[in-house]
Order: C-alpha cells, then structure tokens, then sequence
C-alpha cells in the first residue's frame, strides 16, 4: 500500500498521467483543493511508447522521484451495459510487457462513488493496445477477462513501478488507474468532444480529482 512519510519529511508528490490535450484540460480544470502534497497532470502523448518515454522522464526528476502514479484519460468499455462516463477502476494492467497490479483499488472505488455520485464504477483488468481497439477485436479482449482498453495505462504503470526509489517488492510505487468510458460496445464514438457521450466523459474525468487526493492521502496514513 505504500509507505508514509518519515517525521518531518515532504509528502510524496503525485503524479496523474494522460495522453490528450482534452483530459490534460478536464484534470486541470478540477478542484485542485485538498491535496496532499504536490500534484502534476502530465500529458504524454498517444501510444505505450510515449506513455513509457514521459514517464520515465517526470519520474526521473528529483522532485518527482518518489510520486504515487496515476494513469487516467479515457478508454474502450467492453462489458455489456456499459455507458460513455461509467468509471474504470483497474486491479491490474496488462500489457505485452507483463501484468502490473494497481495498489488500492477498493479505496479508489469508495473515494469515485463519494465524489461522482450516481455514476457506476467498474472493477476488473484493464488492457493495453498500442491501437484503437474495435469490433470483433473488442469481443476478443473481452474474453481474456479485461472489462476496459485503452493505450497508455499498462505502459504508464509498468515503466512507474520499473522506475526510481520504490522498485517492485512489497514497497513498491503505488501506481493506480482509472478511466472514464467515452465508449462501450453499444456506445461507440467516432470523435470525442462532439458527441453527447464524449461530452459526458470529459465531465466525469473533471470530477475525479477529490477521489485522487483521497486515496493519494489514505497512502500516507501509517500501515501495520
């Protein structure tokens, strides 16, 4: 779950990747109240290559080097009944490099329902693609068990938990990641900002933040 803090010391900062200029724009414009320590939305561009290359990099800063991870944005539904600005929690990513397990997604889903009422939360495995992922192809997805897909998370969370202080064992990095649905398998979109669902999304990702800060906060709090 994490480690917190020694007497004295700074709050771990956190970081929350993306990889369009609009969910860069719908984190920013959240409340950014009631942090915990210092926050960065970073914007990495389309693709696992790109996801792992700004990391890599924001992590290897040093006033970065300890960050929790988030990986959020927006991302392909494919379970059945799902609906463009449903939430994505992932327990863990996969991807071609491994399967990465996101630290504390019970809180995370606990914190969403507080701060975006009303709205359903989906727990499952979370795919990476290095593509948009339609048709038949989603169907395939679905059947490895994955309830989501998108670019950049496993990408994102591999490279945050393979890089700096934390490592892999049982103090590893705590990485997460949630998505918001901007289509599903009876919802699919062609551009995202001008149809009702895409809208509906980029006001669901507005409101997350509180949810990032609860669970980044619950992290600092002593373990036994």
């Amino acid at each position: 779950m994490g480690r917190a803090p020694a007497p004295g010391a700074a709050t771990p900062p956190l970081l929350i990747a993306c990889a369009l200029g609009i969910e860069q724009l719908a984190l920013r414009s959240g409340d950014r109240s009631g942090a915990p320590g210092p926050v960065t939305v970073l914007r990495t561009g389309m693709g696992p290559e790109r996801a792992r290359a700004a990391v890599s990099r924001a992590l290897g800063e040093r006033h970065r080097w300890d960050a929790a991870v988030i990986a959020s944005g927006f991302c392909a539904g494919l379970a059945p009944g799902m609906h463009p600005g449903d939430l994505v929690v992932a327990d863990e990513t996969r991807g071609p490099d491994g399967t990465t397990a996101c630290t504390g997604p019970e809180l995370l889903v606990k914190a969403l329902v507080r701060a975006v009422p009303g709205r359903s939360v989906h727990v499952g495995p979370l795919s990476g693609s290095d593509h948009v992922v339609r048709g038949p192809e989603r169907a395939a997805l679905r059947g490895t068990g994955a309830i989501a897909v998108d670019m950049e998370s496993a990408a994102t969370l591999r490279t945050a938990r393979a890089a700096g202080a934390f490592g892999e064992g049982p103090g590893a990095r705590p990485v997460a990641a949630v998505r918001v649905v901007v289509d599903a398998p009876e919802h699919e979109l062609v551009r995202i900002g001008t149809v009702r669902g895409g809208i509906s999304a980029f006001r669901v990702l507005r409101a997350v933040l509180p949810a990032f800060y609860e669970w980044h906060r619950s992290l600092l709090l002593p373990r036994r």
